[in-house]
């Protein structure tokens, strides 16, 4: 409908800002399209004027009924076209309007009734179909971002994009493998998004599968406003008062060039506006007044003080406030303009770096073919060059008669050094076979030193734990003082037996030292060792046996002795032997102490026998 006209149809525009006109143009587009019945490109004079009439009205300027038909008078009373409809839509209704005269929306309601009842016919039996609000705001949300061309379609890019967004209100992760399903296709993939075949998306679920239907609208609500409505943040502050100076929660809308607060989130009782210029500015205020995240907007008549609910909401809303400044004194109006723009820049950008590397292609299949060429010109040459080699091949077969003369000769020679060679491997064969036997006697030999060791660690471990018995037995027998001593006395005497027994192995060990016998006689040994220690393991029972009955001895002396040092009640008699006139010093009958004696001799052989074991095994070695 709404061709580039050049400079003849674009000069009067003073009255509204081009980027509204162009959003007008886009709403009025679908509505001329819907009154389009026949899809031939025009509408009735009648039906053109009842649009017109209701634009005239929503735009809040004054209708001339006849100037259509004054517009039109030279052609016949058929349809008009798009092309003779859009001189007089600028001439008689855009030319006029005034910006801030009339409500965008309003205008996009009127559009939108007229497109919806023709174009957009949703599921009856789909749960997931969108309120009406709902698709009216994505409508508006499509025409903000879709191209400046018509048809109108919004690019890929800027479906995800507000995808994005509205997940982002929601709190969830786009499905992008959805959108890419309904990207895929062919009619999407050509011609882009219509408005129809996002609506289909919408309602479709894919997108929003989970969430619930409230929460959509409430982010649909959200985004709308923020992108369509210009609004760069909304939420409650606390404010301190000009007059009283006391605090009031606000409910801020902050828009470029503006910030406004109301009474609640409704929006219907506005209390103030506070303009936004370069010369504002935004401050950070330490707490104080029971206030928290402080901060102060500067503006050259006043200051306004406001708390925000925790950090990060006063980091926001200074951010936000600044964003504003900046973008009024740049002298934008729309901060997603401005960052539509930027992308579709860049989007161009993405388009001629791919426009270029498609041309460095085509110069690399140019320069590919050139290649080719010069590998066919290279074959010719190697051909003559075959020729060449033919003949050198012919001289290089009188040369190699004679190396293969010398050749043979040569192999002669080295059949012989072969021979030799052989032999002296069957040699070295026969040495390794050898040695393999001497190494497996070695092991032999270290394995019955380690079974060696082995019953040594045994015969000590024996000795351990009979001499664990031997100090339990004694720290029983060390309660009693005259007991102790005689204890004492023995183990004196003991001392001296074992280091008379330690001086006898020592003499031993030197005898063993100079003993040289065969490996039979160590192994006859080793087996006298075992049996040796299969009588120890016998002794150790039977010592085990009698240390039991002297812990019941014991057991029987601690009985006498809690007897004795019991107190004497009125009346009774102390017995004048003492109280330990019963027990007797234990003599060398006794059977505690022949068990160890015998206990100490039998270790003494057994350490005797290994040690001998052990030297001969090394002596063999």
């Amino acid at each position: 409908m709404y061709r580039e006209e050049g400079g003849r149809e674009r000069k009067s525009y003073a009255a509204v800002d081009m980027d509204l006109r162009s959003e007008l143009l886009k709403s009025i587009w679908y509505g001329f399209t819907a009154l389009d019945l026949e899809k031939s490109g025009k509408v009735s004079k009648s039906q053109l004027k009842v649009l017109s009439h209701n634009l005239c009205t929503v735009l809040s300027i004054p209708h001339d009924p006849v100037a259509l038909e004054e517009h039109f008078r030279d052609d016949d009373d058929g349809p008009v076209s798009s092309q003779g409809y859009m001189p007089y839509l600028n001439k008689y209704i855009l030319d006029k309007v005034e910006e801030g005269c009339f409500v965008k929306e309003q205008v996009d309601e009127l559009c939108w009734t007229l497109t919806a009842k023709k174009n957009y016919k949703p599921g009856k039996d789909n749960k997931n179909v969108l309120p009406g609000k709902d698709a009216f705001s994505l409508w508006c949300l499509f025409n903000f971002l879709s191209e400046d061309k018509y048809p109108l379609i919004m690019v890929p890019d800027e479906v995800e994009y507000l995808l994005k967004k509205m997940c982002m209100a929601m709190s969830v992760e786009l499905n992008c493998v959805e959108l890419e399903d309904f990207i895929s296709k062919d009619t999407v993939q050509q011609n882009g998004f219509t408005v129809w075949s996002f609506l289909d998306m919408m309602n479709s679920g894919k997108v929003t599968r989970g969430v619930d239907q409230e929460i959509t609208s409430m982010a649909i609500e959200e985004v709308y406003r923020e992108i369509v409505g210009d609004v760069l943040k909304e939420g409650y502050l606390w404010k301190k008062g000009q007059l009283r100076r006391n605090w009031k929660e606000r409910w801020f809308t902050l828009r470029p060039g503006t910030l406004a607060y109301y009474t609640s989130e409704d929006r219907k009782d506005r209390q103030g506006n506070i303009p936004l210029d370069g010369d504002c500015c935004v401050e950070v205020l330490p707490d104080r007044d029971g206030k928290r995240c402080m901060f102060c907007l500067k503006t050259l008549s006043k200051t306004y003080e406001m708390s925000a609910s925790d950090t990060k909401q006063r980091q926001e809303w200074t951010a936000a406030i600044q964003t504003a400044i900046r973008l009024h004194t740049e002298g934008k109006t729309s901060l997603h303009k401005d960052l539509k723009l930027k992308r579709r820049e860049q989007r161009e950008q993405r388009e001629r770096r791919r426009l270029a590397k498609e041309e460095e292609l085509q110069r690399f299949r140019a320069l590919q073919e050139e290649k080719e060429r010069k590998l066919a010109e290279l074959e010719l040459l190697k051909e003559a060059q075959r020729q060449a080699q033919a003949l050198l091949e012919q001289d290089e077969m009188r040369r190699r008669q004679q190396h293969d003369e010398m050749q043979r000769a040569l192999e002669v020679q080295l059949r012989e050094a072969e021979e030799s060679r052989a032999s002296m491997q069957a040699e070295m064969i026969l040495k390794e076979e050898e040695a393999e036997r001497q190494r497996k006697r070695i092991k032999e030999l270290e394995g019955l030193q380690t079974s060696l060791e082995e019953a040594l660690h045994q015969e000590i471990k024996a000795r351990q734990d009979e001499e664990v018995f031997r100090y339990a037995q004694t720290g029983l027998l060390s309660e009693e003082e005259e007991k102790m001593k005689a204890l004492m006395a023995l183990q004196d005497e003991q001392e001296e037996y074992i280091r008379k027994t330690q001086r006898e192995k020592q003499e031993l060990r030197q005898e063993m030292e100079n003993k040289t016998r065969a490996l039979e006689e160590a192994q006859r040994q080793l087996e006298e060792v075992r049996a040796n220690r299969h009588r120890v393991d016998q002794d150790v029972v039977a010592a085990q046996r009698k240390l039991r009955q002297a812990s019941t001895n014991v057991k029987h002396w601690n009985v006498q002795m809690n007897r004795l040092m019991s107190p004497v009640g009125p009346g009774e008699k102390r017995s004048s032997g003492g109280s330990f006139s019963r027990f007797q010093i234990p003599s060398q009958r006794d059977p505690g102490l022949r068990l160890r004696q015998r206990s100490e001799e039998q270790d003494d052989e057994s350490k005797e026998n290994v040690d001998s074991s052990v030297s001969l095994n090394f002596t063999h070695m």
